[in-house]
C-alpha cells in the first residue's frame, strides 16, 4: 500500500525535523534495554519489599528471575463511570499471566479526574496538569525496574496522554493499552444538549436538565459522544497500542474480558526475553503519530490532541508542530460522523464498521502508513478487522466491506467532506486551532465585534442579563495554560449556542480549550500566546472588528494594526484563582508550563 504524497512529505519533514532528538532517543532506550530489569541484581531486602504481598508460588518463581513479570499501571477508582469497570481488570490480568507461568503486579496508580464533573468549577484548572502529574505518577509506579512489561489501564481525556509520555519514559519495555469501552447509548446526545440550551433560556428547570444528563450518563463506561476520551481510543487503536478492534467493546461483557486476557498474553509475548521483542519506543514512531494524526482528522476528533499529541511525540524524541497538523488535515477525508459532529454516538459507529473499516478505508486510500510496528505484530493492515467472541473463543474477522451505517461512517470514496475535522487559524492575532467537522458550512466565516470577558463566567453573566442581542465574536481571555492551567469553556457552548439559534452570528475566541465536545458555534481555541504573556487577545476591546475564517484559515483584527499593537495589554489579578481546590500546589506547573502549540508540557 502506498500512501498519498502529501501524507509522505509531512513524515518526512517530521523525521527531519526529529533526527537528533529521535536518535538521542533511542539510544536513551537502548541503554535501558542493554541494562535490563534489576530483580536479578537486586539485594534480598530489595527484593523482598517486591513480592513481600506475593503467593508463595509467585515469590519462587520472581526469586529465580526465570518468570516474567508484568507490571499494571491502572487509572482505576469507582467514582468515574469510565474507570470504574477497572476494578476487575487486575485479577484478571493477573490470572491470564499465571495461565501462562508469568505472575503480574499492579505496579502503581495514576489520578483520573473528569472535565465533565469539573466543567466550570475550581477543579477545572487542575484539568490539563493532571496529565503531567500522571506521568509521572506512571513512572513513579515503574521505577521499581521490577517489570519485563507494562500495561496501562486508562480512558479519559488526560488519562491516556499522560499514561503514554509516562510509557515512553520507559521505551525499551513493551506496553499494551487496554480499554474498558463506551456505556451503553442512553439519551442521544442532541436531546440532552437540546435540555441544556432549554435550562441556559429558563424554560426548564434543574430537575428536568438533571434527568436529561442522567439519562444520557447512565452507567459504567465511558461517554459516548465522540470527546477526549473516546478520540484516545481511537489513537490508541490507529497507532498500534490497542489490540484490533478492541477500542468500543462495552464493558462487563464476555468480548471486553477476552480482550483484556488477550492484551495481558500479547504484552508477555513482545518481552526482549522473547523472539518478538516490541517496545513500546520503537512503536511510536514518526510514522505512526502520524498515523494517529490521520485518525483524529478523519473521525473530527479531539481538539485538546492538538497539544496532547504534540506532547506524546515530544516524549519520544518526535516534534511536531500545528502546520503538521494542518497540513494533514488538508489532505484527509472526513469519514466519521460522531457527536457533537453528528447525531450517533459511538456505540453506532462501532456497530457501523468501527475502527476495523475505518482504517481500512484509509489504508486502501493511501492516507495511512501501513508499515509500522503494533503490539499485535503485523503492521496496520492487521487492523482491519473486528473482535468476536464466537464459542467462547476470541475471534477476529475481516472488517465489513459496507459501512452499515453510512451516514455515520463512511468510505474514503465519498467523504461527509474532502478535509479533516480540524484546522489551524493564523493572523495579526496568533495562532489558534478550530474544530470544523461540527460547524456547518454557513458559520465558518464570521465577521462581528469583539465583546471581551475576562474569564467565562462574565460571558454567562452578560447573557442572563439579556445584554448578548446582536453578532459578536466573544473573546474569553486569561484562560490559558500559564495563567490559569487552561480550563475547559463548555459552559459557554449552551449560552453561544442559543444565540446562533436566535439569528445571531456568533463565534468564540479564547486561550483557554473547549475540546472534544466543541459543537456548532465557531470556536478559535488555545490561543497563542496567551493573554497573560501580553499576546494580542490582550489587546482585543469592545467593539474591535474581528474576521474568523475557518475556511482560510485565517482570525484577523480588521482595523488600524499601527494602534492595536501599540495598546497597552490588558491585565488581570488571577492570585484569588490561584489558591483553592488544590490550585495552590500547581504554582510550579503554571510558572513551568511551555505554550499551546508545543504541546502545553511542564516537560519541554
Amino acid at each position: 500500500m502506498t500512501v498519498r504524497q502529501a501524507i509522505q512529505d509531512v513524515t518526512d519533514r517530521i523525521a527531519a525535523r526529529s533526527r537528533d532528538t529521535r536518535r538521542d532517543y533511542l539510544g536513551r532506550i537502548d541503554a535501558a534495554r542493554e541494562q535490563g530489569v534489576y530483580r536479578g541484581a537486586l539485594s534480598c531486602g530489595n527484593l523482598a519489599h517486591g513480592f513481600a504481598a506475593c503467593s508463595p508460588s509467585e515469590k519462587a518463581a520472581l526469586a529465580g528471575n526465570k518468570t516474567l513479570n508484568l507490571g499494571i499501571v491502572t487509572s482505576y477508582n469507582d467514582m468515574l463511570s469510565a474507570h470504574q469497570p477497572y476494578q476487575f481488570y487486575p485479577e484478571i490480568i493477573k490470572q491470564a499471566a499465571r495461565e501462562i507461568g508469568a505472575t503480574a503486579q499492579v505496579a502503581g496508580g495514576v489520578p483520573a479526574m473528569c472535565d465533565g464533573v469539573t466543567q466550570g468549577q475550581p477543579g477545572m484548572d487542575l484539568s490539563l496538569f493532571s496529565r503531567d502529574v500522571i506521568a509521572m505518577s506512571t513512572a513513579i509506579a515503574l521505577s521499581h525496574n521490577m517489570f519485563d512489561a507494562a500495561v496501562y489501564l486508562g480512558i479519559c481525556d488526560k488519562i491516556v496522554p499522560g499514561l503514554m509520555i509516562g510509557a515512553l519514559a520507559f521505551g525499551h519495555l513493551p506496553a499494551v493499552f487496554v480499554p474498558a469501552g463506551p456505556m451503553p447509548s442512553g439519551l442521544p446526545n442532541d436531546e440532552k444538549s437540546k435540555v441544556r440550551q432549554l435550562y441556559m433560556e429558563g424554560k426548564v428547570g434543574r430537575a428536568e436538565l438533571l434527568e436529561a444528563e442522567s439519562k444520557s450518563y447512565h452507567s459504567p463506561g465511558t461517554c459516548t459522544f465522540y470527546g477526549t476520551a473516546n478520540s484516545n481510543q481511537m489513537l490508541m487503536e490507529i497507532m498500534g497500542l490497542h489490540l484490533p478492534g478492541a477500542s468500543f467493546v462495552n464493558p462487563g461483557t464476555p468480548l471486553r474480558d477476552a480482550l483484556t486476557r488477550e492484551a495481558t498474553r500479547r504484552a508477555l509475548s513482545l518481552t526482549k526475553e522473547g523472539n518478538d521483542y516490541t517496545p513500546i519506543g520503537q512503536v511510536i514512531d514518526e510514522k505512526a503519530i502520524v498515523n494517529g494524526m490521520v485518525g483524529l482528522h478523519a473521525t473530527g476528533g479531539s481538539t485538546n490532541h492538538t497539544m496532547h499529541i504534540i506532547a506524546i511525540a515530544a516524549a519520544a524524541g518526535i516534534q511536531v508542530t500545528w502546520d503538521d497538523m494542518s497540513d494533514l488535515s488538508d489532505a484527509t477525508p472526513l469519514l466519521a460522523r460522531v457527536y457533537p459532529n453528528g447525531v450517533a454516538d459511538v456505540n453506532h459507529f462501532h456497530a457501523a464498521g468501527g475502527m476495523g473499516y475505518l482504517i481500512r478505508e484509509l489504508l486502501e486510500s493511501g492516507h495511512l502508513h501501513e508499515d509500522v510496528k503494533t503490539v499485535w505484530g503485523t503492521g496496520l493492515s492487521g487492523y482491519t478487522v473486528e473482535a468476536k467472541l464466537i464459542e467462547d473463543k476470541l475471534s477476529f474477522e475481516t472488517s465489513p466491506a459496507e459501512s452499515a451505517l453510512p451516514k455515520v461512517l463512511t468510505s474514503a470514496s465519498a467523504p461527509f467532506q474532502q478535509t479533516g475535522g480540524l484546522k489551524l487559524l493564523s493572523g495579526n492575532l496568533g495562532r489558534s486551532v478550530i474544530k470544523v467537522s461540527a460547524v456547518k458550512p454557513e458559520h465558518r466565516v464570521i465577521e462581528a465585534p469583539a465583546r471581551v470577558f475576562h474569564g467565562q463566567e462574565g460571558l454567562q453573566a452578560a447573557f442572563k442579563a439579556g445584554e448578548l442581542t446582536g453578532d459578536m465574536i466573544a473573546v474569553v481571555r486569561f484562560s490559558g495554560p500559564r495563567a490559569l492551567g487552561m480550563p475547559e469553556l463548555h459552559k459557554l457552548t449552551p449560552a453561544l449556542g442559543v444565540l446562533q439559534d436566535r439569528g445571531f452570528k456568533v463565534a468564540l475566541l479564547t486561550d483557554g480549550r473547549m475540546s472534544g465536545a466543541s459543537g456548532k458555534v465557531p470556536a478559535a481555541i488555545h490561543m497563542t500566546p496567551e493573554a497573560v504573556d501580553g499576546g494580542p487577545i490582550s489587546k482585543i476591546r469592545d467593539g474591535d472588528l474581528i474576521r474568523l475564517d475557518a475556511n482560510e484559515g485565517t482570525l484577523t483584527f480588521l482595523g488600524d494594526e499601527k494602534e492595536f499593537f501599540s495598546r497597552t495589554p490588558a491585565s488581570e489579578d488571577l492570585r484569588s484563582q490561584h489558591y483553592g481546590m488544590g490550585r495552590e500546589l500547581f504554582a510550579g506547573f503554571r510558572a513551568l508550563v511551555g505554550v499551546a502549540d508545543r504541546g502545553a508540557s511542564v516537560f519541554s
